[in-house]
């Protein structure tokens, strides 16, 4: 008996492992951001009030629990600003994803068709970028983009254009640097559904008299539909809070919330309704998870 207790101790700490990780590191920082949430901006240190001092004893933290209020959140569905701004970033999350989609899906197919061999191979190949920092990735693509920048000397070169063109600062640079710096997120999530796919199957669709084309349409997307699903979350996702692409490609006018967040943080130094924003903007990101859950569970409960 105390070997099976000596053996089982490891495994039970291994469990719950990562609720304590999840609950110190997320949990506990989230209810901090919840509360300033709640508070209101004031000219001090730190900008919000009120704060909560266990030393003052128990009366003080109920009198200060009873000034909090929802005026922070009133104040985000009123105001035009974070409602222009969520709204853009929700519009912008949503194309570049489904740019993603549709370039990363045959990417991803094409490296689960190779030989067992050169898998590995491509699958460095797509890795490559992460060895380089993100900002300096972005950065390149300021000087590839800008006037006298690398494209603009190959469309002239080529003759495709007879002037340089305006891409810095667009949206066309902002799509192209987000497409470009979340493409391996797409990819790999496909890629390891895609090549677990029997070729069996496909075998046994054409035997019935399947064309290739419609193999692909009745048996290889329904099955890889896991896969699309894990690579447009982890895309979507963090696209709508992105602040360093569109602050550096995209011009002015674009504002998203990422930089919303930013300005209200360090510029107006109003943590209350920056924090209010962020708790907001995840409570409207929990939607797609709940939603990649449920068709997770459903699918399960079919095979």
């Amino acid at each position: 008996m105390s070997g099976r207790r000596i053996f089982t101790r490891p495994a039970r700490i291994a469990a719950i492992a990562p609720y304590l990780w999840m609950a110190l590191f997320f949990l506990v920082p989230f209810a901090f951001v919840v509360k300033i949430s709640l508070s209101q901006t004031a000219i001090a240190q730190p900008p919000y009030l009120p704060v909560f001092d266990i030393g003052r004893g128990w009366q003080a933290l109920k009198t200060a629990f009873a000034t909090l209020s929802f005026d922070n959140f009133r104040l985000l569905v009123s105001d035009s600003l974070y409602l222009s701004s969520g709204l853009r970033s929700l519009t912008v999350a949503a194309g570049a994803t489904a740019m993603l989609l549709l370039i990363g899906y045959p990417i991803a197919y094409a490296m689960a068709r190779l030989p067992r061999r050169w898998q590995p191979v491509a699958m460095t190949l797509v890795i490559v970028p992460f060895w380089t920092s993100f900002l300096i990735r972005v950065y390149a693509w300021i000087n590839i983009l800008q006037h006298d920048g690398l494209l603009n000397k190959i469309l002239l070169a080529l003759h495709v254009v007879s002037t340089p063109v305006v891409w810095l600062s667009t949206d066309s640079a902002m799509y192209l640097g987000i497409v470009y710096s979340y493409l391996p997120f797409m990819i790999l999530p496909l890629y390891a559904t895609l090549a677990k796919i029997d070729p069996a199957l496909l075998e046994a669709a054409a035997d019935l008299g399947s064309s290739p084309l419609k193999s692909f349409w009745l048996v290889t997307v329904p099955l890889s539909l896991p896969g699309v699903g894990a690579g447009v979350l982890l895309c979507f996702i963090p696209i709508v809070g992105e602040f360093v692409i569109p602050d550096l490609l995209a011009g002015s006018d674009t504002l998203m919330i990422g930089q919303t967040l930013w300005l209200e943080f360090f510029t107006n130094r109003d943590w209350p309704v920056a924090s209010a924003t962020a708790v907001l903007l995840l409570l409207i990101l929990l939607l797609p998870l709940l939603i990649y859950d449920r068709f997770q569970r459903r699918q399960m409960g079919r095979s």
